[in-house]
């Protein structure tokens, strides 16, 4: 994180079929060379060598896919918002659409069909202009079934096509009407075609390539390191950079995070995913310290293919079995709420669900009994961010204490989800993630998750059986509803289902911290979901 993860925070690899690629950049042509910047610095500069630069310290990996249409990586995410633009964009923290690459908002949000005019002028970090072959190209990999990539979820239940209608003018053809479309097209970042059409250029976008027309362009990268931008002169777009130069250290060690931004030598002005238990040390020391409640969260995840976890009594148990209250007072310092939905407590979509799994060890042992599962062990794989890192002891003696011995076995993201896109087997899963980083309608934050052959099913091997079927099709109801009290209806219950059913499910939502130097830096707005915006943050 995701988004976490998520996500989450998911800071981790692309989750589909374009894996393991990262030597594909050398035959890349010289029109995407001429994009993104060549060898990165250390990252050792100090706060005060360069006026017109700002630190800032991003707690998630910075070596997951930097591919618009396919990243989930945090860090990753947050730097494409300042690279890339939409069709329309939406505000980080009110998420109120508007014009980006268009001209302006749909004026009729119920149309089967939307028109766009691009902004006239708009290019690329290379120079070359924006066109509407460059938004048909983008559309076209987004929609494509076998591509798969992983925001095509988001947008193939209800597009249908997009169109060129001019060399500046397109049209979205939708399936039926859907509103929620003005918010949801700030996901497709639209891409030179001149580039990423070229062999081999979806590969070098994975490995940290970037072209695109936003206020900043990406100016080096070093996976594991950092990542650095300036502004680009070309831009011509709402919202310009202020800021002139950025460096975004890599750091997901906690300890090693706070001490870049705290103490008289501190290096830098910004950073996100403070630890609880540094809050109160960082604002004694003159920082700004705020949070963002959202959909970020631990979930864990089944594997349904391993018995005994296709027996929902047996996933229902672990879930009834761990102390949320002790999780949230010791690891995370109160700055958390346990699951009483999928969706988190401030949605405005939320309800409580059918099934709340209220810590009951009592009931843990009684479904796994029902379930006739004996001295069960169980291998708890988890990712490495740090606030994860906390939960895990509690969940491991909550089992215990219902006499399911644990493993706890937490490792770099990246590497974890590698055993998951190879198909190597599992247990079970503890992971962070935000589905926010993409948006805040319930339709897309679930089927984030929940979709017919997407990663989380296949990971989970739940996708294919006849509950999933049942589910997708109640979900795909409530895509198709205009009615907003008959959509609500069903969201609430198809939530109820994912509930009931804990195949990927969470176990705790929590507060995101964002620390910042008031004396450096102002216009910071700390966001719910992971990473950074600085788009209209001003230096001192």
């Amino acid at each position: 994180m995701s988004v976490p993860p998520s996500g989450p925070e998911f800071s981790r690899r692309d989750f589909l079929r374009y894996s393991g690629a990262t030597g594909a950049a050398a035959a890349i042509t010289a029109a995407l060379a001429a994009c993104s910047g060549g060898p990165a610095s250390t990252g050792s500069v100090g706060a005060g060598s360069d006026k017109t630069l700002i630190t800032a310290v991003i707690g998630y990996g910075n070596d997951q896919s930097w591919d618009p249409t396919q990243t989930a990586s945090a860090f990753a995410m947050a730097g494409i918002s300042h690279i890339y633009e939409g069709l329309l964009e939406t505000d980080p923290i009110t998420r109120e659409p508007y014009p980006a690459l268009a001209t302006a908002l749909p004026a009729d949000t119920a149309a089967t069909s939307w028109k766009f005019t691009l902004r006239e002028g708009a290019k690329w970090h290379d120079g070359q202009p924006v066109t509407a072959d460059d938004v048909v190209f983008t559309f076209q990999r987004v929609l494509d079934p076998v591509a798969n990539v992983l925001v095509g979820s988001f947008f193939r239940p209800w597009l249908k096509e997009v169109t060129k209608t001019g060399d500046r003018e397109v049209e979205l053809v939708f399936k039926f009407p859907f509103p929620d479309a003005a918010q949801r097209l700030s996901i497709a970042k639209i891409m030179p075609k001149h580039v990423f059409g070229a062999p081999g250029a979806w590969d070098a976008a994975k490995g940290g390539k970037t072209c695109g027309s936003g206020p900043y362009k990406q100016t080096s990268h070093q996976p594991k390191s950092n990542t650095t931008f300036e502004a680009f002169d070309g831009y011509n777009g709402p919202r310009p950079a202020v800021i002139k130069k950025m460096n975004w250290l890599s750091i997901v060690d906690a300890s090693a995070r706070v001490a870049r931004i705290s103490g008289a030598s501190a290096e830098a002005q910004i950073a996100d995913n403070i630890p609880y238990a540094n809050i109160d040390q960082l604002r004694k020391a003159g920082l700004e310290v705020q949070g963002g409640k959202g959909m970020n969260h631990m979930f864990l995840m089944f594997n349904t293919a391993s018995k005994p976890f296709d027996d929902v009594r047996v996933r229902q148990a672990l879930h009834y079995a761990i102390d949320h209250k002790k999780m949230i007072d010791v690891a995370l310092k109160g700055h958390g709420t346990a699951a009483s939905s999928f969706l988190n407590p401030e949605h405005p979509s939320y309800a409580r669900a059918a099934t709340v799994y209220e810590y009951d060890p009592d009931k843990a042992k009684a479904l796994l009994a029902e379930a006739g599962v004996k001295n069960l062990s169980v291998n708890l794989m988890s990712v490495n961010v740090s606030w994860i890192a906390d939960c895990l002891p509690t969940i491991a003696a909550s089992w215990e204490a219902i006499g399911v011995k644990t493993t706890l076995e937490p490792q770099d993201t990246a590497a974890l989800f590698t055993k998951m896109d190879q198909s190597q087997d599992y247990q079970v899963v503890a992971a962070a993630s935000n589905p926010n980083q993409f948006g805040m309608d319930a339709d897309l934050i679930l089927h984030y998750n929940y979709v017919p052959n997407g990663t989380w099913m296949k990971y989970t091997k739940w996708g294919e059986s006849k509950d999933a079927t049942a589910l997708f099709a109640l979900m795909d109801k409530a895509t198709q509803e205009l009615d907003p009290k008959k959509k609500l209806d069903l969201v609430h219950r198809y939530l109820d289902v994912i509930a009931e059913q804990a195949v990927l499910y969470p176990v705790v939502h929590t507060e995101l911290m964002t620390a910042w130097d008031p004396k450096k830096l102002s216009g910071v707005r700390a966001q719910p979901y992971p990473g950074i915006n600085l788009l209209q943050a001003k230096q001192v």
